[in-house]
């Protein structure tokens, strides 16, 4: 991961469009959350069934994770772990580095002020999503194991 420049005051300039995987991210961490909203003011009736569950009775690696989200928007940490450390884990983390993508590039947008830019070679995504798919295939598998 490197940074690509210094922090400037009213910038000038193009503004470098945002990564259309942040977009993309923030679409899925803003839907979960509302789902989890959802299936909580629901109670608890409203949700998205795991396939994979309903048809073999196995755990997917991201089963739970509505029911996660739900008690941290209870503030039940937890409850939270309980559902799927692995999710509890990974998701503030990539929920931080996402929101402060979106953080720089708005302030940047809005000529407040341009902030650092993470950024990372494909080679180092590529090995990033590779990791991380292999942490939650050995999840799912350890889940239903165990």
């Amino acid at each position: 991961m490197s940074v690509s420049q210094s922090v400037v005051l009213r910038p000038t300039g193009p503004v470098r469009p945002l990564d259309r995987r942040v977009w993309g991210l923030t679409v899925v961490g803003v839907g979960g959350f509302l789902l989890a909203g959802v299936y909580q003011l629901s109670g608890q009736r409203i949700g998205v069934p795991c396939i994979l569950h309903a048809t073999t009775g196995l755990n997917c690696p991201l089963c739970g994770s509505t029911r996660m989200a739900a008690s941290m928007l209870r503030g039940d940490f937890a409850g939270a772990w309980h559902f799927n450390p692995v999710v509890f884990v990974l998701g503030p983390l990539i929920a931080v580095a996402v929101g402060y993508q979106l953080l720089a590039w708005s302030l940047e947008s809005l000529r407040l002020v341009k902030l650092p830019r993470l950024s990372m070679s494909r080679r180092a995504v590529d090995w990033t999503v590779n990791g991380l798919v292999a942490l939650l295939i050995a999840y799912g598998v350890a889940r239903n194991l165990f």
